[in-house]
């Protein structure tokens, strides 16, 4: 009797710690078979931004937002590609590793494609679950010529003035005399970083208005300009006189072109700088902007018109161009020749009559 007892106890206990766990710990005595449902990935938005531009590639960070809704997901992938419009190539790709996702929450993967600059692309992404494809979505990127190469980064530009439409060049008549003149040529170069910038350089160009000639040029080093400092480096530049100009400024950091200004110089009161519409001739002498030498020379026109001794020797036996040109003094005396011949003979036929 006493061994039933006990026999019932137990089994009492065990019914009420089978109760017990069920109230306290419902999730405990579930069917661990049971795995949880799948989640489902949806395709929610595609950004596409140039992070680095360069003078024959850029690169294009693309960030797809994915939407899981209640489940888990193991294994979840995207896949990035980057398909040429024009060949329907694939140029670039890239897969972006995401993990394991559980709940309803959003996703965000980030990649970068290195594509050639110029072209047009029909970017996909494409999102998988354990290697299975679960959804897709596209953006197209084009005019990527228009993308200005970012390189280098350089807070260094010719001046802005805010309160004024100033130009960033001016420049001083240092000397004129005769057929040249030497303008002082400076520029504004505002530093708005927030440390000093070295590495510089700075071309001026005298462009003549109409022809487009280059008439002089320097290059020059531009000495360490510090943060939030304006300075200004210029040169001297001569060029013939009773031309107009633009004054053209090229700022270079090490060695990229940065910046470009341009200014007007008038030397011809006459003409108007800059140009407008209206076209007319304009008297040009090549001459007067000869290459050789950056200071014009007069004196080498004259030179340039000298034959020496001998050609003069051969000019005094030379027939004279006076009459008309070369040749023409051996054909009046020819034409002379023949009247006086038909006017002998005349007077000789009225003489026998």
């Amino acid at each position: 009797m006493k061994r039933e007892w006990v026999v019932g106890v137990a089994v009492l206990a065990v019914l009420l710690a089978t109760v017990l766990a069920t109230v306290l710990f419902p999730a405990a005595l579930a069917d661990r078979s049971d795995p949880k449902p799948d989640g489902s990935l949806q395709m929610e938005e595609i950004s596409i931004s140039a992070a680095e531009v360069g003078g024959e590639r850029l690169a294009l960070t693309t960030d797809v937002r994915l939407a899981h809704t209640e489940g888990a997901s193991d294994n979840v992938t995207v896949e990035l590609r980057a398909i040429g419009l024009n060949s329907g190539l694939v140029e670039a790709r890239q897969t972006l590793a995401v993990g394991s996702v559980e709940g309803q929450q959003e996703l965000s993967a980030t990649g970068t494609l290195q594509l050639e600059r110029g072209g047009d692309y029909r970017i996909e992404a494409i999102a998988y679950r354990n290697g299975v494809r679960t959804s897709t979505g596209s953006k197209t990127v084009e005019g990527t010529e228009a993308l200005t190469p970012g390189y280098p980064d350089s807070p260094v530009e010719f001046h802005r003035f805010a309160s004024h439409d100033f130009p960033a060049i001016d420049y001083e008549i240092a000397d004129s005399g005769g057929e040249t003149a030497t303008l002082d040529v400076g520029t504004y170069v505002t530093n708005s970083g927030e440390t000093s910038t070295d590495g510089l350089s700075l071309v001026l160009k005298a462009q003549q208005v109409e022809s487009g000639i280059v008439a002089s040029g320097q290059e020059i080093e531009v000495e360490s300009i510090g943060a939030s400092q304006t300075a200004r480096p210029g040169s001297d530049l001569v060029v013939p006189t009773q031309y107009n100009y633009y004054l053209d400024a090229i700022l270079y950091n090490d060695g990229v072109i940065v910046d470009t200004a341009r200014a007007g110089a008038t030397l011809d009161p006459t003409e108007r700088v800059p140009e407008n519409d209206t076209e007319r001739e304009v008297e040009l002498d090549v001459g007067d902007f000869d290459s050789d030498d950056d200071v014009y020379d007069p004196g080498e026109d004259s030179a340039a018109d000298t034959g020496g001794d001998d050609g003069a020797d051969d000019g005094a036996d030379a027939p004279s161009s006076d009459d008309g040109g070369p040749g023409f003094g051996v054909a009046i005396a020819l034409l002379a020749t023949v009247l006086g011949l038909g006017l002998r003979a005349r007077g000789h036929t009225e003489g026998e009559q």
